[in-house]
């Protein structure tokens, strides 16, 4: 008998997976991870541009890894706009004080 306390029962495209699931935490984000990954795919079948089960799934994979890495980059260029402005408000922090101090 296996034991399904450490797994979690997800449909995807209208099939039904058990995956591990080491506790109730992730159980509700590998919920909110398929019916995400589940709307992809019902959105590249819509299309009807794609076709099969399998070629679905490779489609919406790239998909959802090309925005995962867009933002990864828009994060990267942010925290790099924010490190400038950092250094740009202790310039004028630093020379506001300078004045102060003499």
């Amino acid at each position: 008998m296996a034991d399904t306390s450490n797994t979690a029962e997800v449909n995807i495209l209208d099939k039904d997976y058990l995956v591990a699931c080491p506790n109730d935490e992730s159980r509700g984000e590998l919920y909110e991870s398929a019916r995400y990954l589940d709307s992809k795919m019902r959105e590249i079948r819509s299309s009807g541009k794609v076709f099969g089960t399998e070629r679905i799934a490779v489609m919406a994979a790239l998909n959802i890894t090309h925005e995962l890495l867009h933002q990864n980059h828009l994060s990267s260029d942010a925290s790099n706009l924010l490190a400038q402005l950092d250094r740009r408000l202790d310039e004028v922090l630093g020379d506001d004080s300078g004045q102060n101090a003499g």
